[in-house]
């Protein structure tokens, strides 16, 4: 899975809706005629308008309240009646959404990337019934689960930029097309090499479910409020991936391989047609754009009609007054936005620089990419070792996911409590004792990006303890609930990295956090794809307990990542050309 896409700094700069914010039509209308400015107009300059006069153009955000028609008497003797005020009710910030709204929007989105990852894993059980059928070697065909990742992190460094020029809403049904046409190419085809080709650009369909779901969290939420959906979105993903092969070992086991497919096509089938149907555009400047257009539609409607001019402040060093003119709205976002050629460019290219120069984003990606290389050696690992330690079937083996999808949802619930948690165990330790406070909250500062690492220097230690514990529990004297606890307790650990990875670098680079989470999300799914070709090699070489053994070592040397930041990341910070404080 690909690393959600966080667009930093949000939609702030495009403002925010304030309570008394003007909605055409609406009761709470704040014009520029309030009191103070009312008191003037009958002193502004008499200004005659007409079709000849200029036209002034002003920046709009959410927040600029909309000026009063100048006269609602028509130039053109027989005019009709003035066009009526457009209902701009659904152009408002998504930050001002409901929150009915606003959780409907990440639970769709988070329903998306759980079917997403469910494609990730459930191609693996179906590898021995292919192999037999186009007779190439499992190894072989487990390379439709590189091919998958490679188009998984190719394809967003393109569609990304798209997303900000036309918007979420487009790039989710196009992509989603793609990606349910090409699970009926890997349902239907009749060669090993079509199976690799389709599951590529189902990778690069599917992936926007992936990279985007962090933008759709980032448009509906400011920073603070961020934990709870992004701990959800990051559940999803794990849970999607156990829940793959755990349904396909099943499939696979009691009918024929294409039917793993077939029920891939369903559930797709019923994703894209919820996405056309109920996911609506959450990306504040496309709104912010398009709410500029039917604005400036409307006057030029009134003009048409005959009625000119709107009352604008001017500014003057005597009392507050207002002009009459001729005014269209334009958005600051659409000027400074570039060519979409140039865009893909720096898509590409600032990722890869940033892993090159950035001491932080190289390490959390290799920590991070390290930790989803072990995610995607399960498919392999887990049916080879349960079948020959305590000789499982193919649907036995792959049940065994189930302690995959147990351990993200726990740790989801986890993650979704313990900043409040820890949050109010500091406010009350320092109402207890007030001369400790400023100490205490030096010690354990949320607000900072170190914030987000404090329980994942503790809880990232349970990838090696996991990997240790699977590889010395694998005996067929011990039981086989043992090592399918260890499986629990190292997804646990994978959460936890994935979960800070992104917060961290998404609160460290902020504009450039896009770039950053590109850099790792490249990387992750890169090795996450290379290491099944190698899984039955390794496993069976190093024999069960080395593999696990030398896996479990590589986790806990990287598990220094996140101590040696909370310690140094603000000097670390200070010395980046790219972090937040420097910008």
């Amino acid at each position: 899975m690909a690393a959600p896409e966080i667009d930093l700094p949000s939609d702030d700069n495009l403002g925010r809706f304030s309570e008394g914010d003007i909605n055409f039509g609406g009761e709470d209308k704040k014009r520029y005629n309030d009191s103070s400015i009312s008191d003037s107009i009958n002193q502004s300059r008499e200004t005659v308008l007409d079709e000849s006069s200029p036209i002034t153009y002003h920046y709009l955000t959410f927040e600029t309240p909309l000026p009063s028609p100048s006269t609602s008497i028509s130039t053109k003797s027989t005019s009709d009646p003035p066009p009526p005020e457009p209902d701009l009710h659904k152009y408002q910030s998504p930050f001002e959404w409901p929150d009915s709204r606003k959780r409907f929007m990440v639970w769709l989105s988070c329903i998306a990337t759980c079917i997403t990852a469910y494609t990730a894993g459930s191609y693996s059980p179906a590898a021995a019934q292919m192999s037999a059928e186009w007779h190439v070697s499992e190894t072989a065909i487990v390379v439709g689960i590189t091919t998958f990742c490679s188009g998984f992190a190719i394809a967003p460094m393109v569609l990304a930029p798209f997303s900000e020029i036309n918007g979420r809403y487009p790039v989710f049904v196009g992509a989603g097309i793609l990606y349910l046409i090409c699970q009926i190419c890997c349902a239907a085809t009749h060669s090993y090499p079509g199976m690799l080709v389709a599951r590529f650009f189902v990778g690069c369909g599917s992936s926007v479910f992936s990279t985007m779901v962090g933008g759709v969290v980032s448009d509906l939420y400011h920073a603070e409020g961020r934990n709870t959906p992004m701990a959800l979105f990051s559940g999803s993903a794990l849970v999607g991936t156990g829940l793959g092969p755990l349904a396909s070992g099943f499939i696979a086991q009691h009918t024929d391989w294409r039917w793993v497919f077939w029920v891939q096509v369903i559930t797709c089938g019923l994703l894209i047609t919820a996405v056309t149907a109920f996911f609506r555009e959450t990306r504040g400047s496309i709104l912010l754009s398009r709410k500029a257009q039917r604005i400036n539609k409307w006057m030029e409607e009134r003009e048409a009609a005959g009625y000119m001019g709107f009352d604008m402040p001017v500014s003057s060093d005597e009392k507050p007054r207002t002009e009459s003119q001729r005014i269209r709205w334009k958005v600051k976002s659409d000027e400074e936005r570039e060519s979409i050629a140039k865009m893909i460019g720096i898509s590409v290219y600032r990722p890869f620089h940033l892993l090159i120069t950035e001491p932080v984003v190289f390490f959390f990606s290799l920590w991070v990419a390290f930790a989803w290389a072990v995610l995607y050696l399960t498919f392999g690992s887990i049916p080879l070792v349960f079948s020959t330690s305590h000789g499982f079937n193919l649907e036995q083996s792959d049940s065994v996911f189930a302690a995959m999808i147990v351990g993200a949802t726990l740790s989801t619930i986890i993650s979704c409590y313990q900043d409040r948690v820890l949050a109010r165990w500091l406010n009350t330790s320092a109402a207890k004792n007030p001369n400790g406070k400023n100490r205490l909250h030096r010690a354990l500062d949320l607000t900072s990006p170190e914030g987000r690492l404090y329980f994942a220097c503790i809880e990232s230690a349970l990838l090696p303890i996991g990997l240790f514990w699977f590889g010395w529990t694998q005996f067929s004297s011990i039981p086989w609930i043992v090592p399918a606890l260890s499986i629990g307790c190292a997804t646990m650990g994978i959460y936890s990295i994935y979960l800070a990875t992104f917060n961290y670098l998404a609160d460290t680079y902020h504009r450039y956090a896009s770039s950053a989470l590109a850099a790792q999300s490249f990387c992750r799914n890169i090795l996450g794809g290379v290491f099944p070709l190698v899984t039955v090699q390794m496993f069976k070489g190093l024999t069960f307990q080395g593999a696990a053994s030398l896996l479990g070592g590589l986790a806990a040397l990287l598990t220094a990542v996140p101590w040696v930041l909370v310690f140094y990341g603000p000097k670390i910070r200070a010395r980046s050309k790219f972090a937040g404080e420097n910008m």
